[in-house]
Parts: C-alpha cells; structure tokens; sequence
C-alpha cells in the first residue's frame, strides 16, 4: 500500500475526519493557548490592553523571549497530542500509518532532512554574516541562549511535527482517498499550509509575495512526501529549518523573534534571497533525495490515481463487529 491509502487501515467515512479536525483544533487553538492568554493577561495593564496586544499575537507585552516561545510551542505539543489521539482512538489505525507507508518510521530519513537542510541553514547564515557584517550584532548571552536551545532541540520539532502531519499525513491521506489522485491532495495541502502562515509578521512586513516561498516549500515538503512514500524526510527537513531559525539568527519582525546569536539589523526588502530557496535550493534537494533514495515513476506518484485496496473494507467491518461483540 502506498503513502496516500494507509488512511484507508482505519476508520475513513467523512465524520470521522470532521471529528478528529475538531478535536484538533479544539488541543490547539483553545486548550493549548490557555497557558500563553493566562501568561498575557498578567503582563496586561488590563482587559482593553489584553484585547488591543492581542492584535500582534500579545509580542508587545513584553513577556520573556524564551518564556513567550515556549508558550506559543505549547499550542502546537497539545494539537499533536490530539491529532495523535484522532488517529489512534477515532480512526483506529497507527500512529505509524499516519507517519509513511513503511512497517516502521525511518528515522534515518528523518535525519537525513534534518543534517541535509541544518547544514545549509548553517552555512547560508553564516556566509550572510561573513559578506555584510555591518549588519548583524552578535547578541550572544549564555543563560538565555542555551535556554532557546534547548527549547528548540525539545519542543520545536514537536511543533513542525504537528504542521507536518496534519497538512503532509492527515490531510494529504484524507483528500487523498476522497478524490481517488495524489495531485489534488498535493495541490490543497501545499498552498493551504501557505496560507496558514499568511498571518505571520513577515508577510504583514513584506507583502504577499512571501506567499511564495511558503506555499513553494509546502510543494517541497508535500513532494518530497508523496515521492518518498512517507513523511519521514520532511519532517527532518522542517524541524531543522525551524530549529535553526529560532537560535541562528533573528530579526525585530519575523515570526520567531529570540535571543538568537545575532540580531540582522537590516530593513527588509523584497529580494532574489527571499525566492533563492524554492527557484534553486528545492529542486536541487528534490534531484539529491531521488538519487539517494532511487525515486522513479515520477508522473505516477505526483499525478496518479488512489484506489481502495480489494477486501480492505471488508476486513475492517468484520475487525469493527468483532470489536462490538
């Protein structure tokens, strides 16, 4: 069975994925934020000042760098927490299922993303640093710093976790197997994940062209998904563009605002940097991955139809009965 009809090893009719949807939506928009809106009340100088900072997600209140990131994480720990019960309690299938289409998650794939995209993150930042110093300010405190660290070694990937699943495993299996293709489910998931990020500070700052970038790196991960057969890779490649961004370098408006070792000073401006991801690095990462993993059948697994595998539904409606009896 491949990536897209491991969805059909559980429960699959329409409401159990509406319930699951809110039930995940419930972890982590409301019972995840509780702790950050109760953290933001205190730091308010009353309830019209709670209402007005809510406005840019309460940054303004001065709350605790490393405190206000693990907050906002903590939604995300808890909407997993909820996907993970939706797919094990609702659905009734594996949390593997749900992960790649293999008998066991790869976790040398995973690493494989994360080695692969931290060490360009690495490299490009500090060749940035290295041609336009004057525009960087080495902002390293100890304390502070190995506390972001930690954060972002512990709970960071839990929250690209989260994103992936949901919009590369959840999503993608369940428009999957409801449009009976592999590219509708490809298309929806990439740009919705695009626009999920629609709100962040840097898209309010620059404009919507930055939707390009995060709907070109929803294609990226969502292709990297469907060739690979499974998450495993984009998950690696998320955690780590998101772990490096938090303690490598930082700016007054971007989404991850830390105390990161350097502090980019500079105004921001549309530029060639901003598209030099998905234009060069994706493709040439895409072509790496299929060459190290032997992807073939391109147009199939992009493109291709989804089928019901023969006898499953029967199998599963007698495993349903006997599990009533």
């Amino acid at each position: 069975m491949n990536y897209i009809q491991q969805a059909y090893k559980g429960q699959y009719k329409w409401y159990y994925w509406l319930i699951t949807i809110l039930l995940v939506f419930f972890g982590w928009q409301i019972l995840g934020a509780i702790p950050l809106l109760f953290v933001a009340f205190m730091h308010a100088d009353g309830l019209e000042s709670f209402v007005a900072a809510g406005a840019d997600n309460f940054m303004s209140l001065g709350i605790n760098k490393n405190l206000f990131l693990f907050l906002m994480l903590f939604t995300f720990v808890v909407g997993l927490v909820f996907l993970l019960i939706g797919i094990k309690f609702i659905h009734k299938r594996s949390i593997t299922s749900l992960v790649t289409s293999r008998k066991k998650i790869d976790w040398k794939r995973f690493f494989t993303g994360f080695l692969t995209w931290g060490s360009l993150a690495v490299a490009f930042s500090f060749i940035g640093i290295y041609l336009e110093p004057e525009i960087y300010t080495f902002n390293f405190n100890a304390k502070p710093f190995f506390i972001l660290v930690a954060i972002s070694i512990l709970i960071l990937p839990l929250q690209t976790s989260l994103e992936e699943l949901l919009f590369r495993g959840y999503f993608m299996q369940g428009i999957g197997i409801l449009a009976k293709n592999r590219w509708l489910p490809l298309l929806i998931t990439s740009i919705s994940f695009g626009l999920l990020h629609g709100a962040n500070p840097e898209v309010q700052k620059l404009g919507s062209v930055m939707m390009v970038f995060y709907i070109g790196t929803g294609f990226f991960y969502g292709i990297s998904t469907l060739m690979d057969e499974g998450t495993e890779l984009a998950l690696g490649l998320h955690a780590a563009n998101n772990m490096f961004a938090a303690f490598l370098v930082t700016t007054d408006w971007m989404v991850f605002q830390t105390d990161a070792l350097y502090i980019d000073t500079s105004e921001p401006s549309v530029s060639f940097e901003m598209f030099f991801p998905v234009v060069i690095l994706y493709p040439l990462l895409l072509f790496f991955f299929s060459k190290k993993y032997k992807w073939t059948n391109w147009k199939e697994k992009l493109t291709g139809k989804i089928e019901k595998p023969v006898n499953l539904e029967e199998n599963y409606r007698i495993l349903e009965e006997l599990g009533t009896k």
